[in-house]
């Protein structure tokens, strides 16, 4: 598979990154193990770059993975975020992945802030602060941040210590925040100019564009400064089809048929109505609609962060 450099980084990924999000208990619950089976097969097809944070509860599954590739598990990339605003807070997020994984150098820390806006890096200064000194440590090999908004990109051009960049951008501009798509494709472009690493996600709006997915993905493939474009998976069908995308071969029409699931997110009776949801949904499409949580399927791009903040475990990806 094609690999890139991140921007001005020293960090080669392979144009597709394995995205861990949709294995962990946020969405389908795999276990570690089976989760890290999966990983390991995608690593040894030739994938070389992981995306995870903190929040995805997902550090067991790699961890599972790398402990099963010997000493092949030093040529993977790993990328987390935490959404922490302190320095100590970080600090604890950064020990926390290098603890888990097993590894002395995270390769990618990202601010985790998909629904923040510009004011981040203000917000957040003592937690991208902490960042900077793991990297001048040689704890962490690059500073990021995860966003949907085009404003933070914007924002993050002009930022000497963010390294690379995390975009949501899609066919459909689906969840992007404070502009258009084509306006975050000429931000992607820019920060790229200057050097920013890209790498993109929710090219299938979370797979909302399945039933348009090589369209979908070239478009992002195809977008100057992008890299990389990270694709959650949860099963070996999942991780042939991608990787024949990606790699350019025939495409069987049974393996396409087999991976036309569609994820949908469901709001269970005994919702609560405590608003949890509301709050941390990136792309407003949680609601309290008469003392429940609502879905609107218009905006929601499938993400899963509704989940595991709801104190009555109310809702599910399914």
């Amino acid at each position: 598979m094609r690999k890139n450099r991140l921007g001005e980084t020293d960090v080669v990924v392979t144009e597709m990154c394995f995205g861990v999000l949709p294995m962990g208990p946020n969405q389908f619950g795999l276990s570690p193990e089976k989760g890290g089976e999966l990983i390991r097969e995608g690593v040894l097809r030739g994938i070389n770059f992981l995306d995870t944070a903190q929040s995805y509860s997902t550090y067991p599954h790699i961890k599972n993975a790398l402990d099963g590739l010997g000493d092949k598990k030093y040529d993977v990339v790993i990328a987390t975020k935490s959404a922490a605003t302190t320095y100590s807070d970080m600090k604890a997020a950064v020990l926390e992945a290098r603890e888990s994984l097993d590894r002395d150098t995270i390769d990618i820390f990202h601010l985790h802030a998909a629904r923040v806006d510009s004011k981040v890096f203000e917000e957040r200064k003592g937690a991208l602060e902490c960042l900077v000194d793991c990297k001048a440590k040689g704890i962490i090999r690059a500073v990021g941040i995860s966003t949907h908004s085009i404003e933070v990109v914007r924002a993050a051009k002009e930022v000497d210590d963010i390294d690379v960049i995390f975009p949501i951008i899609n066919i459909e501009g689906l969840g992007i925040l404070h502009g258009t798509r084509d306006e975050m494709a000429e931000a992607i472009a820019q920060a790229s100019s200057v050097g920013k690493g890209i790498y993109a996600m929710k090219a299938l709006g979370g797979g909302n564009l399945l039933s348009n997915r090589e369209d979908a993905f070239n478009y992002v493939r195809s977008l100057e400064g992008v890299s990389s474009v990270a694709v959650g998976m949860v099963n070996g069908d999942e991780l042939e089809m991608n990787l024949r995308i990606f790699e350019g071969k025939e495409i069987p029409q049974d393996l396409s048929d087999r991976t036309m699931h569609a994820k949908r997110l469901i709001v269970q009776s005994f919702c609560k109505g405590c608003g949890t949801c509301v709050d941390i949904c990136p792309n407003m499409a949680m609601s309290l609609v008469n003392g429940k949580a609502h879905n609107d399927p218009a905006k929601c791009i499938l993400c899963g962060y509704c989940a595991p903040v709801c104190p009555e475990f109310a809702i599910r990806l399914v």
